[in-house]
């Protein structure tokens, strides 16, 4: 999905949170990493095969 140059880390690197933020519905809680990672206002993540991951301590990515 990443068209960025140096690519995204994939979905399923362990650094996966640093790819890009692409879409931002702060009202909706929610957010679109370039990598196909959504990321949750509580710092939980939905993988694009479906598999979820808890909250933790993390930050989004940029807009680009």
């Amino acid at each position: 999905m990443c068209r960025h140059q140096p690519r995204c880390p994939s979905a399923y690197a362990p650094d996966h949170d640093a790819a890009l933020l692409v879409a931002f519905h702060p009202e909706q809680g929610w957010g679109l990493l370039c990598n196909g990672v959504i990321v949750f206002d509580d710092n939980g993540e939905l993988l694009p095969d479906g598999r979820s991951i808890p909250a933790h301590a993390s930050c989004y990515g940029r807009a680009a």
